[in-house]
């Protein structure tokens, strides 16, 4: 009678990680192409973070979660682009950042009259 209920239980604890990867690769997927960037939007690049190719309102949305730290959208070309990028994140991330603060820096000076 031990037997099964251990089988059972065996099975379902190896498939955990199997769905575990399947949440984040569909989390890839759902934020899926995004048809076109809204006007009011703040990303700072206009290129692929990886690629440095054009995106041209047709880009993948990718959800980078760090424990402690909040969600970060970032925007590549190609899914290939989102294992490089996470091969060394935080070369990507660092200018990604760049950009932002030169962005930012950008409107405070249309800003100022």
């Amino acid at each position: 009678m031990k037997t099964p209920r251990l089988l059972t239980l065996a099975a379902l604890l190896a498939l955990v990680p199997l769905a575990s990867a399947a949440a984040e690769s569909k989390t890839q997927k759902s934020n899926g192409k995004s048809a076109e960037a809204s006007p009011a939007d703040d990303y700072p690049l206009k290129t692929c973070l990886v690629s440095d190719e054009a995106l041209d309102g047709d880009f993948i949305t990718y959800t980078h979660r760090e424990p402690g730290k909040p969600d970060r959208d970032i925007r590549f070309c190609c899914e290939g682009c989102i294992d490089d990028f996470k091969g060394d994140p935080a070369k990507f991330l660092k200018k990604l950042d760049a950009a932002k603060a030169a962005a930012r820096k950008r409107a405070e000076t249309k800003k100022k009259p």
